[in-house]
């Protein structure tokens, strides 16, 4: 498989995490002669969506009715929310500033990982250069690569925040929402991170009102100015604190299928449950409850219990 290839496939896999997410049942990926392929259905109607490779890189397309529900929604969030560009922004934030991004909420199973990084003009041109952007886009493998050279760049001018399954299923018990989470994250990070250094701009990716960071930092960080953006990873610090954030969650991956002796798969699919009904099955109750997010509606399954919650 080319490089063109591992990209193409890497971006359906994520696409298929989203839609997961929004609970639409998505198909594992086939491949065609020159693209990958999944179905997606809402339990109704059926679209398909391809991703191509070739010479002039990758291209996304959407098959299927058009006027179906379906369609347009998909349509919107893909193509409409440009969730996927690889574009970069012209214009940088004013110089030094942070980038803060999460990985991981979409996963049943996992931690949820944020990340902060803090880049000058310098740091920030040797990123691009080296092929920072959206972790989205980018394979496991090429992520640990891009994310031991980051931390050599920027020293010790990052931070990252672990939350592992266990203690995100005390927070929600506490909080009982995902946003009021996020906003502790993102926080946590930019407070961290400025006992390092001064900035005195801050930008994260959109997930909420700018409040709810706010609310969250410590008297230091409440002297900077945040923006969130939609899609922020355009940004050499947010996409550089992505795959921070996104390193952390594959090696959970990683160190959890080793001890468990079980290939722990991502997101939030019939695939993740019946992972997780072997582990409950071989290692109990306790054990699970140590590496999944329970309050995703996937635990009304896996338990058989009523009164999941949302993702």
């Amino acid at each position: 498989m080319d490089i063109k290839e591992k990209s193409a496939l890497n971006i359906l896999e994520r696409y298929k995490i989203i839609l997961n997410e929004i609970e639409l049942e998505v198909s594992a990926p086939s491949k065609n002669e020159f693209s990958y392929q999944v179905f997606i259905s809402d339990g109704k109607d059926k679209i398909s969506l391809l991703v191509f490779f070739g010479k002039k890189g990758n291209k996304i397309v959407l098959q299927g009715n058009k006027d179906l529900k379906l369609y347009k929604r998909i349509n919107e969030l893909i193509f409409g929310e440009k969730l996927f560009s690889s574009e970069t922004s012209e214009h940088e934030p004013q110089y030094p500033y942070i980038g803060t991004d999460e990985s991981g909420k979409g996963d049943y199973f996992g931690p949820l990982v944020f990340a902060g990084v803090f880049i000058t003009p310098e740091s920030g041109q040797i990123l691009k250069s080296i092929g920072v952007k959206d972790s989205k886009e980018l394979g496991d493998n090429r992520i640990i690569e891009l994310a031991s050279e980051i931390k050599k760049i920027v020293q010790n001018k990052y931070d990252v925040v672990f939350i592992s399954p266990e203690k995100y299923n005390q927070m929600w018990s506490k909080m009982g929402n995902l946003n009021r989470i996020m906003g502790w994250g993102h926080a946590r990070v930019l407070e961290n991170i400025l006992n390092k250094c001064d900035a005195d701009e801050a930008i994260s990716d959109k997930f909420g009102n700018e409040k709810i960071i706010l609310d969250a930092l410590q008297e230091k960080g409440r002297t900077i100015n945040l923006k969130q953006i939609t899609k922020a990873e355009k940004y050499s610090a947010v996409a550089a604190a992505s795959i921070l954030a996104r390193e952390s969650v594959i090696n959970w991956f990683s160190i959890a299928s080793k001890k468990l002796k079980i290939k722990i798969p991502k997101g939030s699919s019939s695939e993740v449950e019946r992972t997780a009904k072997i582990i409950l099955e071989k290692h109990g109750t306790e054990e699970l409850n140590k590496l999944v997010k329970l309050h995703f509606k996937s635990s009304k399954k896996v338990f058989n219990k009523k009164g999941s919650s949302d993702e």
